[in-house]
């Protein structure tokens, strides 16, 4: 089997990559909704892996993975990654999880990142208000994540919440960076207990903290936090979109506290994580599989902090459908220090007419059952999905 092209649509917000062969199975991949942008980049692989075999995973990626980047720039490579299982799996007649070591799990735990209600405001009674919607959702979710301090409206909507700058949000990147005064710390504090009381010790609660804590601050917080036994603290000192790890400042914060410290959604390759891993320097690692090289690099990666005692709850807000049943293939070989993945949802709503194969309804009591359909046993209603391509992709389904 050989490749003969590599195509990308951006079908609503998301990239959308697709691997034709010479035999006539093809695969698919896809890049967050946040980047949007980065078709062409997508593209400058065609020529790196056409007339290569599918099937031959890591051969094909070890032509391209040097070439990719932390966020963004590694999507390009996570979703060619994903799109090559894909085909791997249906020319085996296997899901992907099968190719992966097998699944050791029959339902995948997601957390909470993608369904969410509008807040009226920023005080600890709006976050109690989420929580309550949040806990009562159909989905049943059993751990939530909510954002908070530098990776909130906070500052902006909390006078004298900070003694650094605030500067300008732009989409979902978060620039500002300082000190917390008092009142920014105990404002924090008192949202998170609001939360808990709703919560109670039936829903787990994760915060997304940063980046922009400093070290300082962040041992602050997650002394103050510790009795109300939170799943982890995300993202305090780097995240996102910074192109370092910050190892030995995240481990300052890991042994001053029993709260888990965890970070990892921007870092791109198993070779960056190696000193956070090695060192010990967070409780939790959450690579995201459309950004660190794909499912595959994401398992080395997860059994390699099981090793070292590291946990992992895997990144994944934007993922969308696609990447929704990728995090299940992989979720499902993932070792014991697997905590749940980060629920991604079709946006628009209308993606959910497009991708057939997923069950219904998707999550029920905060799992997800695992399939057995080959690869990432789901589809394009190509129908459905012309309507939404732009012009210049009238020919992504040829």
């Amino acid at each position: 089997m050989k490749i003969t092209d590599l195509k990308c649509a951006v079908i609503g917000k998301n990239p959308v990559v697709r691997i034709t062969t010479d035999q006539g199975i093809d695969g698919y991949g896809e890049v967050e909704a946040t980047k949007y942008y980065l078709k062409p980049y997508v593209l400058f692989y065609r020529d790196y892996i056409v007339g290569e075999d599918p099937t031959d995973v890591e051969a094909v990626m070890l032509k391209i993975r040097r070439l990719g980047a932390f966020k963004p720039w590694g999507s390009a490579v996570s979703a060619i990654e994903i799109a090559l299982w894909d085909i791997a799996g249906k020319a085996a007649g296997l899901p992907v999880y099968k190719l992966l070591g097998g699944k050791v799990r029959n339902k995948v735990r997601v957390y909470n990142g993608g369904v969410r209600f509008p807040m009226n405001g920023h005080a600890p009674g709006d976050y109690a208000e989420a929580m309550g919607k949040m806990k009562e959702a159909k989905e049943g979710f059993t751990i939530i994540k909510q954002a908070i301090g530098f990776h909130s409206q906070m500052l902006n909507a909390v006078p004298g919440f900070s003694y650094g700058e605030v500067r300008p949000r732009a989409g979902h990147h978060n620039p500002s960076r300082g000190l917390l005064t008092e009142k920014g710390l105990n404002h924090i504090v008192a949202c998170v207990q609001a939360m808990k009381e709703v919560l109670g010790d039936e829903v787990g609660l994760a915060l997304d903290c940063g980046p922009g804590m400093v070290v300082p601050d962040a041992i602050r917080l997650a002394r103050a936090v510790e009795k109300l036994n939170l799943m982890w603290l995300e993202d305090m000192i780097t995240g996102d979109y910074i192109p370092y790890v910050s190892a030995d400042l995240y481990r300052d914060v890991t042994n001053s506290t029993s709260t888990p410290i965890h970070t990892g959604e921007q870092i791109y390759l198993r070779q960056n994580f190696q000193e956070l891993i090695e060192k010990r320097a967070v409780r939790i690692i959450g690579p995201d599989p459309e950004d660190v090289g794909g499912i595959a690099e994401l398992k080395w990666i997860a059994e390699y902090a099981d090793m070292h005692g590291v946990l992992i709850a895997p990144h994944g807000v934007f993922d969308g459908l696609i990447g929704l049943a990728a995090q299940v293939q992989v979720g499902a070989a993932m070792p014991d220090n697997f905590i749940a993945f980060e629920y991604p949802i079709g946006s628009p709503q209308w993606w959910y007419d497009l991708i057939e194969g997923l069950p219904d309804p998707i999550v029920k009591n905060g799992f997800i059952d695992v399939w057995d359909k080959p690869g990432l046993g789901v589809s394009f209603n190509r129908d459905a999905a012309k309507k939404y391509l732009q012009d210049e992709d009238s020919g992504f389904f040829d």
